[in-house]
């Protein structure tokens, strides 16, 4: 296997990586605002609460390094294809 053959192979998990983390970001983003809406006189949703809020801070920081990646694996396909 070549490495632009490496590379083209690795794009396509990484964006589904992406999609992934994109779905989490939904989902807490979605969580947090119907707690904040329905639940937030229950002291226990309260908890769960921060929890999504950390839970989402760090999807996004790692949704962040995902989509780096997929970029420089990008660059570096069409780096070789133009080569």
């Amino acid at each position: 296997m070549t490495k632009l053959e490496t590379l083209q192979s690795a794009l396509a998990p990484r964006e589904d990586e992406i999609l992934n983390y994109q779905v989490n970001i939904d989902n807490y983003t979605r969580a947090i605002a119907k707690i904040d809406a329905e639940h937030a006189d229950n002291p226990a949703m309260a908890d769960f609460r921060n929890q999504l809020s950390k839970l989402l801070d760090s999807s996004k920081i790692e949704q962040l390094k995902a989509i780096i990646i997929r970029d420089v694996i990008a660059e570096q396909i069409t780096e070789l294809e133009a080569s």
